[in-house]
């Protein structure tokens, strides 16, 4: 008689019992580790053509993790970020493996140990300031001048709003609703509209800007921003007025403006400011105008604690991976479904 498999034991038992009740796991996290696993068990069987209760612990070796997880990118189109979570997943599980068969799970826990993590690369694009550096940065542009004063405006509103260069450029005074609760109308990708509520500050530097250039009611078509040789302010021209004021902050504090920054930077910072606030990522993705959640999470990513704190209370990939990852449940164990 062939030695005991431990595996569908060890893996019923870290679903039964150890995350749910010795880690905590919410229902959500649980969910989203079944839907890794029986992934991982529907790749099995196609490559190995084993059912469940035959597989072992040595089957997980020798790369099968590593190309089941190529094998997610390439055939099933998830993200860096997805691939990186069932990753997570397999890791949690090889750890728990140890203190049921040791033996048997040392090499499958050590090779899945080296498995690097993929680099997402929207993650390098998320360079952002933090509060105390907008701070600084929103106070450098000079009072004193036309032009000052208007790139104050325009930095506070392009921070305040979280819009991109071509939606602030895009503003037009009836785009704007400054009441109790006032508000900017955006013009996104694919035309689509979004409307975001404005801190009071931003509000009262516009209401002056406005009134300061006569622009009113009756102008509603006209451009909010304008350069001195052009109504409908240009992308470049944003780039070079938040490039004159970055490398003014990086000659006054060069021990904390160190990045590239760019336009996007202000809306990857009101991002991740909201994220700081705990305020929730789907509120967020709204606000930004993103289409996925997927989008939104580069701003989880970028911090760790945040995100991790985020994965205790949701899935982020079920919305994504709903539809792209169902494997064939024919032969799943009931405790995965």
């Amino acid at each position: 008689m062939g030695k005991k498999s431990y595996f569908l034991p060890a893996l019923s038992e870290f679903f039964s019992s150890y995350l749910p009740e010795t880690r905590g796991a919410s229902s959500n996290t649980i969910r989203s580790y079944k839907q890794a696993f029986r992934l991982l068990l529907e790749y099995i069987h196609a490559i190995h053509g084993l059912l469940p209760e035959k597989v072992e612990f040595k089957h997980l070796e020798k790369g099968t993790v590593e190309s089941w997880l190529n094998w997610l990118c390439a055939e099933r189109n998830c993200t860096a970020g997805t691939r990186n979570h069932r990753l997570s997943a397999v890791a949690a599980f090889a750890k728990f493996s140890l203190h049921r068969d040791f033996g048997g799970a040392l090499s499958f826990c050590a090779e899945v140990g080296r498995i690097p993590k993929k680099r997402d690369a929207k993650r390098n694009d998320a360079v952002y300031f933090t509060k105390s550096e907008m701070a600084i940065l929103l106070r450098l542009p000079d009072s004193d001048s036309k032009n000052g004063r208007r790139n104050k405006v325009l930095l506070s509103t392009l921070y305040a709003s979280g819009a991109r260069a071509q939606e602030l450029c895009d503003i037009t005074v009836g785009d704007i609703r400054l009441e109790d609760v006032s508000t900017i109308t955006l013009r996104g990708k694919g035309g689509k509209a979004r409307t975001v509520v404005i801190p009071e500050q931003c509000a009262a530097l516009l209401r002056t800007h406005l009134d300061r250039n006569r622009l009113k009611g009756s102008d509603s078509l006209r451009h909010v921003f304008s350069s001195q040789t052009h109504e409908h302010m240009t992308i470049s021209c944003i780039e070079a007025i938040v490039k004159k004021y970055v490398s003014e902050a990086k000659k006054l504090r060069p021990d904390i403006f160190r990045e590239h920054y760019t336009p996007h930077s202000f809306r990857h910072s009101i991002a991740m400011h909201m994220l700081e606030s705990e305020i929730p990522l789907p509120v967020i993705k709204t606000f930004l105008g993103h289409v996925s959640i997927a989008s939104t999470l580069i701003y989880a990513s970028a911090n760790y604690e945040l995100m991790n704190k985020y994965l205790r209370d949701k899935d982020p990939y079920a919305e994504q991976t709903a539809i792209a990852e169902q494997p064939n449940s024919s032969f799943i164990p009931q405790f995965l479904k």
